[in-house]
């Protein structure tokens, strides 16, 4: 295993820069703005040989009582709990607050090994600016800069070298069955996807918290159900874009729609206590557009009476009818009913987007499709189509080979996915259908034969 390597500290210290420089990525948000970070954020690290799992986490309080602050606190702490080693970053250019001292002797109980590093520190002297932080009692401070990388390297081997840790062990690399599937949960804000995630993992890994936008960043949370690997990303809520006014809500709009886009199956997560908004049918066009597999949520069915119920099914046929391959779920996130049943869908959709669809099948069904119903003529003549191959998976594309194929219908198209949805049972998928039109060989010799005569 791994050693995990957790990051603490006060708000704007510069720890998800930090992070992010360990992980070489760009996954957690980073701005000159205090409380960005509220989940804990986990990454793979790896200095030289040395492979360890890097924790962020947000601006640590450990007083507060109440309030999101309070819940981002529970969240560090446990953070905190899971590691084996603690950086404790503090600001060498604002000095030492009375916040540290009280970070500092959490820590100290934890009885968990503490390394105190000293951010900010570019272009000063570290004997002067690394004096202050003595009194905190955790060793010697390391002086480094988290945004130039200064110092980090040596941070982070005393950090291996104090756990006695050589050499990580080898990563089994696993076949393709093995790997993970990635699900997103996306929605309007405060619809209940943190609630969701930590009813299906069976602890308090991401803030629920009953405000809109709780959630900033989109965070990865590893988990098994029934022997079988999965990640769940809680992401941002996303609002209207005239509603987006805040620079950090911008950011976390991108990282969800990211998500999306790296993500295996998508939770749309819609709240039977609201009307089926103009955003709702945006995020879920953004999702088709995508092409990832697909399964809606219905969150907070318990709590309305069967008129309303009734009413939430017809909107939702309605605004979401171009949804009809994905399967409707009615849920309680916050009691835990229906997520029994979301998860055989969510299985199922993954095997549809992951399906193998064979040529000489693909074919027949193309030729039989035909024979029923063929394409409406253009002109004088009609397109022929005449054999189908699959051209890509999640989602599953289906290339059709023929002549003059830029004359088929969109209807005609979606009469084709029909056919094709319903041998190969694609449901919660998307499905693409390119069409290939064979080029006539003689078409540019002869425009060559008429250059020539001129």
């Amino acid at each position: 295993m791994n050693p995990v390597i957790t990051i603490v500290g006060r708000p704007n210290v510069g720890k998800s820069t930090l992070f992010n420089r360990l992980t070489r990525s760009r996954d957690a948000l980073v701005a000159d703005f205090s409380g960005l970070t509220r989940d804990r954020h986990y990454g793979k690290g790896r200095i030289g040989e040395r492979a360890f799992i890097c924790v962020d986490t947000g601006g640590f309080e450990p007083v507060a009582k109440t309030g999101i602050v309070a819940e981002m606190a529970k969240q560090t702490k446990q953070a905190v709990a899971e590691s084996d080693i603690v950086i404790f970053l503090v600001d060498g250019r604002l000095g030492m607050a009375p916040q540290d001292r009280v970070i500092a002797d959490f820590l100290r109980k934890t009885g968990r090994p503490i390394i105190l590093a000293v951010n900010k520190t570019e272009g000063m002297q570290a004997g002067v600016v690394t004096a202050d932080f003595h009194e905190l009692g955790l060793g010697e401070p390391f002086p480094i800069s988290s945004a130039h990388g200064d110092g980090v390297r040596g941070l982070i081997d005393d950090a291996l070298d104090s756990l006695g840790i050589a050499e990580p062990e080898p990563e089994e690399e696993g076949d393709a069955t093995n790997r993970p599937v990635k699900i997103a949960v996306v929605g309007r804000p405060n619809v209940g996807k943190s609630t969701l995630i930590n009813k299906l993992i069976g602890e308090e890994r991401v803030i629920a918290f009953d405000m809109p936008g709780t959630t900033r960043d989109a965070i990865e949370v590893p988990f098994e159900r029934n022997g079988k690997p999965f990640i769940l990303v809680d992401t941002a809520g996303l609002r209207r874009r005239g509603k987006v006014f805040e620079a950090i809500e911008k950011f976390s709009v991108v990282k969800t729609l990211q998500a999306i886009a790296d993500c295996n199956v998508v939770i749309l997560m819609l709240d039977a206590q609201q009307d089926i908004s103009e955003q709702d049918a945006h995020i879920a066009g953004f999702i088709v557009e995508a092409g990832r597999a697909l399964v809606v949520a219905v969150n907070k069915w318990d709590g309305i009476d069967s008129y309303v119920k009734e009413r939430a099914r017809l909107e939702i046929a309605q605004k979401l009818r171009f949804l009809d391959f994905a399967n409707v779920h009615p849920i309680s996130a916050k009691k835990g009913t229906g997520l029994k049943e979301l998860f055989k869908d969510i299985d199922a959709a993954y095997a549809a987007a992951m399906a193998k669809l064979p040529t000489p099948r693909l074919t027949r069904i193309l030729q039989e499709a035909v024979e029923h119903q063929q394409p409406k003529r253009v002109g004088m003549g009609r397109p022929k189509l005449r054999y189908a191959h699959q051209g890509g998976m999640n989602p599953p594309i289906v290339v059709i080979h023929g002549t003059s194929l830029s004359g088929v219908t969109d209807s005609y198209k979606r009469y084709l996915e029909g056919r094709f949805r319903d041998v190969f049972k694609l449901r919660g998928t998307p499905l693409r259908i390119q069409m290939n039109t064979a080029k006539n060989p003689y078409v540019d010799t002869d425009k060559g034969k008429k250059g020539k005569k001129r």
